[in-house]
C-alpha cells in the first residue's frame, strides 16, 4: 500500500519571505493626498471632455458679455472689459467649483470611494486629494479668461505679478468654497442632482453681484445683497489686485466666506464621509 501523497515543503526562501516582518512604514498624510490629487489629474487626463466647460464658458461668457453689452454699459467694449474681466475671473473659477462634488457624488454612486475608506491611508486624503488637484482645473480657467481677455484688449495695471496674485486669491477662495459642494455630494443620490442644487446656489451669488455692472446702479435691497455677497466681495479684492490697488481689507474680507465654509462644512464632510452608506 502507496503512502499518501504529501504537499511538498514550502521553498526555504518563499518562506522566509511569508515570515518576515512589514518593514515599509506607511505613508503619511501629505503622500496619501499628493497621490489622489495626481489622480485626479490623470482623470482629467484619461476623460479630456471634463475640460470643455472650463475652456469653452470663459471664452464664451467674456466674449459673449463684452460685445453685446459692453457698448451700452459703459461706452465702448474696451471700457467694458476692464471692468469686466476681473469679474469674469471670478464667475468663472466659482461655477468651475461645481465639479469638486460632481466628481465625489460620481465616485461615490460608482463605489469607488467603499474601497478607499478600507485602505491603511489618512482619511481625509482622497477627498483633500482631489480639491488639491481641482485646483489645477481652476488654474487653467482663470488662465483662458486673462488670455482671451489680452487678445479682446485688457491691460492689468499691476501687471504679470498682480495676474498671480489674484489667480492664488481665486484658488484659495475656490478650495473654501468647495467644501460646500463635497457635503452636498456626501448628502445626494445622484451627481445630476449635486449640480442642480449647486447652480440653484452659484446663480443668485454671481448674477446677483458686482460682476456686471456697478452695484449703484441697483435697487437698494439688492445693493445691500451685493455688500455681503462672498463672489462680490472676491470681485472687488481682485479688481483691486490687478489694478494695484488690493487693500488688506479688501483681501481679508473675501476670505472670511471660504474660511467659514470650511470651518462648518469641512467637519460635515469628513463626518458624512466616515457614515455608512
Amino acid at each position: 500500500m502507496t503512502d499518501p501523497v504529501r504537499p511538498a515543503p514550502a521553498a526555504p526562501a518563499l518562506a522566509a519571505v511569508l515570515a518576515a516582518p512589514e518593514t515599509g512604514a506607511r505613508s503619511g498624510a501629505v503622500a496619501n493626498t499628493l497621490t489622489f490629487a495626481w489622480r485626479a489629474l490623470l482623470k482629467i487626463k484619461h476623460t479630456p471632455e471634463q475640460l470643455f466647460d472650463v475652456v469653452v464658458t470663459p471664452i464664451m461668457f467674456t466674449v459673449m458679455f463684452t460685445y453685446l453689452f459692453g457698448g451700452a454699459l459703459a461706452g465702448s467694449t474696451t471700457d467694458y472689459l476692464q471692468f469686466l474681466l476681473p469679474g469674469m475671473l471670478a464667475q468663472t473659477v466659482v461655477f468651475t467649483t461645481i465639479y469638486t462634488g460632481f466628481t465625489l457624488n460620481t465616485d461615490i454612486t460608482r463605489g469607488v470611494y467603499d474601497r478607499f475608506r478600507s485602505m491603511p491611508i489618512w482619511r481625509p486624503a482622497p477627498i483633500v486629494g482631489a480639491m488639491l488637484g481641482d485646483t489645477v482645473r481652476y488654474t487653467i480657467s482663470a488662465l483662458i479668461v486673462v488670455a482671451i481677455g489680452l487678445v479682446m484688449g485688457y491691460r492689468p495695471e499691476a501687471g504679470a505679478a498682480g495676474v498671480l496674485l489674484s489667480i492664488l486669491l481665486l484658488n484659495v477662495f475656490a478650495v473654501g468654497i468647495g467644501w460646500v459642494f463635497t457635503t452636498v455630494a456626501l448628502l445626494v443620490r445622484t451627481p445630476s442632482t449635486v449640480m442642480t442644487l449647486s447652480w440653484l446656489v452659484l446663480m443668485p451669488l454671481t448674477f446677483g453681484s458686482n460682476i456686471y455692472v456697478d452695484p449703484a446702479t441697483m435697487p437698494d435691497w439688492l445693493q445691500a445683497f451685493v455688500a455681503v455677497n462672498p463672489v462680490a466681495l472676491l470681485v472687488t479684492a481682485i479688481r483691486g489686485i490687478l489694478a494695484g490697488a488690493a487693500e488688506p481689507a479688501q483681501i481679508g474680507l473675501a476670505l472670511l466666506a471660504p474660511a467659514l465654509v470650511t470651518l462648518v462644512c469641512a467637519p460635515l464632510t469628513m463626518r458624512l464621509y466616515r457614515r455608512e452608506r
